[in-house]
């Protein structure tokens, strides 16, 4: 039996006042049941062609959008893991957001990496739990073409890993939340009056650093300072590391040895050659 004519004009493709309808429908559900959700598109200071990223890049817009979180029992993910390198957050959550609201507030503006969809390195910041997430993957075919069309991105996104990445939307809730875990010291220079830097002449020329900066209230995990007290192998104050290993008298017979060992060895190894040839 051939499709309904009233939605459809053939060819599987749907009439244009019912996908309007049906678009509308969408966003206002959204609108409904969703979150209030900030766009922060990626712009590049300085690509590298060759591996193609972008290490400086910056995030200075925000686009507010109502967005689905389509993980309704809590994020996914592995969650939060104790590995090597200390505790690691994996929360993963797919947010879904209409095409033409994205295309409103985000893709007319301008300064998008990608002007047909949203880009994968782009973030988004969730006010709920004012957590930054970046986006992996865009889905753009789910749910595929209903009555002729497609109309919503699902946004896979992970859990964002700061490294002190510029982030100055203007917007408070957002840039006091990047303040709090930034570990640049660029960010707590003195300025003058014209906005310059101010530096100071002490053998070479240096910024000047507020005093309110200071590692360990920042970033509670620094342990720079005990394991520099604690571990005799480890010595941040010196070129070489080792240095106050070496002088200990153990280790440095230790090493004396080892290598009257290899000469003995080596030594071994020429006379056996010679008495073959």
């Amino acid at each position: 039996m051939a499709v309904n004519h009233y939605f459809q004009q053939g060819l599987n493709v749907g009439r244009s006042s019912e996908q309007l309808l049906y678009e509308d429908l969408i966003i206002e559900c959204l609108k409904i049941y969703g979150f209030d959700v900030y766009y922060l598109p990626r712009q590049t200071v300085f690509k590298d062609n060759i591996l193609n990223e972008d290490a400086l890049n910056n995030f200075n817009q925000a686009h507010l959008l109502e967005m689905y979180l389509s993980n309704v029992q809590g994020f996914e993910g592995e969650g939060d893991l104790l590995t090597k390198f200390g505790v690691e957050l994996r929360d993963t959550a797919n947010f879904i957001v209409s095409r033409r609201r994205w295309d409103q507030a985000v893709a007319r503006r301008g300064n998008v990496q990608l002007s047909t969809r949203p880009a994968e390195g782009d973030l988004l910041f969730f006010p709920l739990t004012n957590s930054f997430f970046e986006i992996r993957r865009v889905e753009t075919e789910d749910p595929f073409f209903q009555v002729g069309k497609l109309y919503v991105y699902t946004l896979q996104c992970e859990l964002y890993q700061y490294s002190s990445e510029e982030i100055n939307t203007g917007i408070t809730d957002i840039d006091s939340v990047v303040d709090e875990r930034s570990l640049n010291i660029q960010d707590y220079q003195l300025l003058m009056e014209d906005g310059n830097k101010f530096i100071y002449e002490y053998e070479t020329p240096s910024y000047a650093i507020l005093e309110s900066f200071d590692i360990d209230s920042i970033d509670v995990l620094a342990q720079n300072d005990d394991f520099e007290a604690e571990i005799d192998v480890l010595d941040f104050t010196e070129t070489n590391p080792f240095g106050e290993v070496y002088n200990n008298s153990c280790y440095k017979n230790f090493i004396t040895q080892l290598l009257e060992n290899l000469l003995l060895l080596l030594a071994i190894c020429l006379i056996t050659f010679t008495l073959i040839d």
